[in-house]
């Protein structure tokens, strides 16, 4: 068995961008994760918080990476991911997909994503 926490669509706002305008004014973006937490498994029979990735924890830590600045979302997909890992050393492998729904660029585009898998 395998046991995996998934977080879908987290929407924050924040000041990502690698333009003055986008830091000062900020954008509406949205983190989605994949994590592989073993030790979860042993909630699936303890029914018991302290036995998973609490992913309300997770989505606390995703806000407080979101709250400091980048220049690029990978960059900051790769701070959730440290931040991550920092509190939850079991986490085994996982995706992070950090999504700008509206790029300041001249054609026209619904969002432009990056994902980190480790």
């Amino acid at each position: 068995m395998k046991a995996t926490i998934e977080i879908e669509g987290l929407r924050v706002w924040a000041r990502h961008g690698v333009f003055d305008q986008e830091r000062t004014v900020g954008n509406l973006f949205e983190v989605s994760l994949s994590l592989v937490y073993p030790p979860a498994l042993l909630a699936v029979k303890t029914d018991c918080v302290d036995d998973t990735l609490n992913y309300a924890r997770a989505i606390e830590i995703v806000k407080c990476v979101m709250s400091e600045p980048s220049a690029l979302i990978e960059h900051v997909a790769g701070r959730i991911h440290t931040a991550l890992t920092e509190a939850y050393p079991e986490i085994e492998s996982g995706r992070i997909t950090v999504i700008k729904p509206a790029p300041p660029v001249s054609a026209e585009l619904s969002s432009a994503r990056f994902t980190l898998e480790f």
